[in-house]
């Protein structure tokens, strides 16, 4: 009766290949505004893929045919928190070392854009952790409040108060003036 089974596996394999397909950029986009550098987004995307297969026919019967994104995106966020976990035994450069735009510098309206974008991404790196999470999750990839409060596990309405208070601090930290700046090229020198 092994017949079954092998028909079983290739259809939940079918079934994982399409979610992998349609969740691919949305997990790369969270890992990399995440962790700031596109090797260990990818490391990250990889590793949520691997842990998702692995349970993913658990996670399907539990689901109720609710999408699998907030799933997929929590697996990112534990990754994620594990590798800020690693990382803070061993420092490495910050995201704003790492974060300059491949942008053409044609206008100045180009310029003012890129300074008032590294602005926001530096007063992002400067909220709490799951305001800054929040936040990536809305704007980066586009999730709806319900899908964000499933990924972090909150209610709806507590949701919607954290992504609030993130755009308010967010706003706050923004209004304040530029962040501080490195002027070192890549020595590692920050504050």
């Amino acid at each position: 009766m092994a017949v079954p089974e092998i028909a079983s596996k290739a259809a939940l394999d079918a079934q994982f290949a399409e979610l992998y397909r349609s969740h691919l950029r949305d997990v790369y986009s969270y890992a990399y505004y995440r962790v700031g550098d596109h090797h260990d987004a990818e490391d990250l995307t990889e590793q949520t893929f691997l842990q998702a297969y692995r349970h993913f026919e658990r996670a399907q019967a539990e689901s109720d045919g609710r999408p699998l994104r907030p799933w997929l995106i929590r697996i990112a966020h534990n990754l994620a928190a594990n590798l800020y976990r690693d990382r803070s035994r061993r420092p490495q450069t910050h995201i704003d070392e790492n974060t300059i735009l491949p942008t053409p510098h044609t206008t100045e309206d180009l310029v003012e854009g890129r300074d008032e974008l590294k602005r926001i991404l530096a007063g992002v790196q400067q909220l709490p952790d799951d305001r800054r999470e929040a936040l990536i999750m809305r704007f980066a990839l586009g999730m709806d409040n319900r899908e964000i409060a499933r990924a972090m596990g909150r209610s709806d309405g507590a949701t919607k108060v954290l992504i609030h208070r993130a755009i308010k601090q967010l706003e706050g930290i923004v209004e304040t003036g530029p962040p501080p700046t490195s002027s070192s090229n890549g020595s590692g020198g920050s504050r």
